[in-house]
């Protein structure tokens, strides 16, 4: 086995208890989400695909230098690789050493959340959301939309329009539709950006009003 085998093979070894996840307590929508937030993008250390990928960012680990940074992006290839529970043991680690008052923190919290909408786990992702949003006296843009499709993926539409319409009403020449969703979602999937197409449709069938 090699050294980068033996390793995520040690990893799921260490015990831990299963991560549980239950619905998080949402703010109410706010009325515009007009701010950027840098925090909001991939953790990427290393570009490359498959074992040497691995091997390179264990490296990181090993150095020190941007540690933290490879073992969320470790996590993210294990999950993508079909290792869910290594992927989460990773991310654990990565979140107890990032404290989400800081930018590394929330971006990992970030990044955790696409992974765990991504394999099927709406209510979890949300969670890491809020979390990474929950610090800001800022509003992000990326909220409204992101939390629109995960809560639609968690069977609460009603809720996941309130939060459409709060990007429309931020934005609406880019959201009233979705012609524009691959221009302003470019690392969304295809299937996620359909999601969030029902979404659109359900809202402009019952546009909520606002306050």
């Amino acid at each position: 086995m090699s050294v980068a085998g033996q390793f995520l093979a040690g990893v799921l070894l260490v015990s831990g208890a299963a991560t549980a996840w239950a619905a998080p307590a949402l703010p109410a929508p706010q009325e515009f989400y007009f701010d950027s937030d840098a925090a909001a993008a991939p953790i990427i250390v290393v570009q490359g695909e498959g074992e040497d990928l691995v091997a390179q960012l264990l490296k990181h680990r090993e150095r020190g230098r941007k540690g933290l940074e490879a073992t969320a992006q470790l996590a993210s290839v294990a999950i993508a690789q079909g290792r869910a529970e290594l992927g989460d043991k990773l991310y654990r680690e990565a979140l107890a050493e990032a404290p989400v008052q800081s930018a590394l923190g929330r971006s990992v919290r970030w990044n955790y959340g696409w992974d765990l909408l991504r394999q099927g786990q709406a209510l979890a992702a949300l969670e890491q959301w809020q979390a990474a949003a929950g610090t800001l006296r800022s509003n992000p843009g990326w909220v409204p939309p992101s939390y629109a499709l995960a809560l639609w993926r968690a069977g609460q539409q009603q809720e996941a329009v309130k939060w459409y319409a709060a990007a429309v009403r931020t934005e609406p020449g880019q959201w009233r539709d979705s012609s524009r969703y691959a221009q302003l979602l470019p690392g969304w999937r295809d299937d996620e950006r359909a999601t969030l197409a029902e979404v659109q449709q359900a809202w402009a069938a019952a546009p909520p009003a606002w306050p």
